[in-house]
């Protein structure tokens, strides 16, 4: 079976944006919107000199995810290759899977009233891509996607 994941190396992410830029282009996400954002923390001091870390955060497409428990019209599901997938037609705008989320990965869009998530780019996989924010965008190299071809047990 084949599975994708998205892994983040947060240390090497110097904080240029490109993946927020890539994906907004990507998905045409309203202003105000991010399916994936880049933040940073600091300055602080590493061996005296002036250090930034920047942190990158998407749906992480967990395991078993609470914002598919959490949307009782059922517009979020994890699909067998792992990919956790909002069906926008079925969002009611209730928010109650922002608020599920531990990673704060989900935003809502107000100008079209739903609740709006990484996809991982399933169009962009689906027709033999990668996502938009990934390897070939990234300057840094610092997010890596996956693809998984487990054999059929």
């Amino acid at each position: 079976m084949r599975t994708y994941a998205v892994e983040i190396d947060h240390e090497a992410c110097w904080g240029c944006k490109t993946s927020e830029v890539a994906c907004k282009q990507e998905n045409r996400a309203v202003d105000g919107v991010k399916l994936i954002s880049v933040s940073e923390e600091g300055p602080g001091m590493i061996d005296g000199k002036l250090d930034f870390v920047f942190r990158v955060n998407l749906c992480r497409h967990c395991d078993d995810p609470p914002c598919a428990d959490a949307c009782s019209e059922e517009a979020i599901a994890k699909r067998s290759d792992g990919m956790v997938v909002m069906d926008y037609d079925l969002c009611t705008g209730c928010q109650s899977c922002i608020t599920a989320c531990p990673y704060d990965a989900i935003e809502f869009d107000n100008d079209k009233g739903i609740a709006q998530k990484c996809n991982l780019c399933h169009h962009r996989i689906e027709s033999g891509l990668i996502p938009a924010c990934a390897d070939n965008v990234c300057p840094a190299h610092c997010i890596y996607f996956s693809i998984n071809d487990a054999p059929p047990s």
